[in-house]
């Protein structure tokens, strides 16, 4: 709504903390914007833009103002409050089925295929190589990542602090081996 459409006195629809309420203009801010009373908690509040402001259809609110613009004689009934119930229900998009897990092998994880690759191999490996083997014989791959030799091997030091209870065991600088 523009503001010359809006009056001294006039019942609007007014978006009031999430609820559409009935207000009435009761006078024009000095700095822009209006003071308005709602209607249906009788507090006042302050309209900033005309675009907050709808018409009201069919109230039986009425409101007469003088020459000057101020509010002469104002009687107002309660607002009904309507409420769209049925068209937030049809606007939420329909759930999405949950996913059944694919029957058959279950992928391995890094530390995993790593495991495999070394036990196959019989010697020790540094990460790089093994990640190029786990990629080779499809045990595994990264799925985006940049430096999964990096990964595998943060992962292999944390498992060395698990002490006697780690799967592997450091051989030379940056080469594992399975503990036997």
């Amino acid at each position: 709504m523009k503001k010359a459409d809006v009056k001294i006195g006039g019942v609007y629809g007014a978006t009031v903390t999430g609820k559409c309420v009935e207000v009435r203009i009761d006078a024009e801010k000095p700095r822009g914007g209006w003071e308005a009373t709602n209607l249906v908690t009788s507090k006042k509040i302050h309209i900033k833009s005309g675009r907050r402001l709808q018409p009201v259809v069919g109230s039986k609110s009425s409101a007469q103002s003088t020459s000057n613009g101020k509010a002469k004689k104002v009687a107002s009934e309660p607002a009904k409050q309507e409420t769209v119930v049925a068209e937030k229900a049809a606007a939420k998009k329909p759930r999405k089925s949950k996913v059944e897990p694919v029957v058959g092998e279950k992928k391995l994880s890094c530390i995993a295929a790593a495991l495999k690759v070394l036990a196959e191999s019989g010697q020790p490996l540094n990460t790089k190589e093994m990640i190029e083997a786990m990629q080779a014989k499809g045990y595994w791959s990264s799925p985006s990542g940049k430096t999964p030799h990096a990964t595998l091997y943060s992962a292999i030091l944390r498992d060395l602090a698990a002490g006697d209870a780690a799967k592997f065991v450091k051989t030379d600088r940056g080469r594992f081996a399975i503990r036997t």
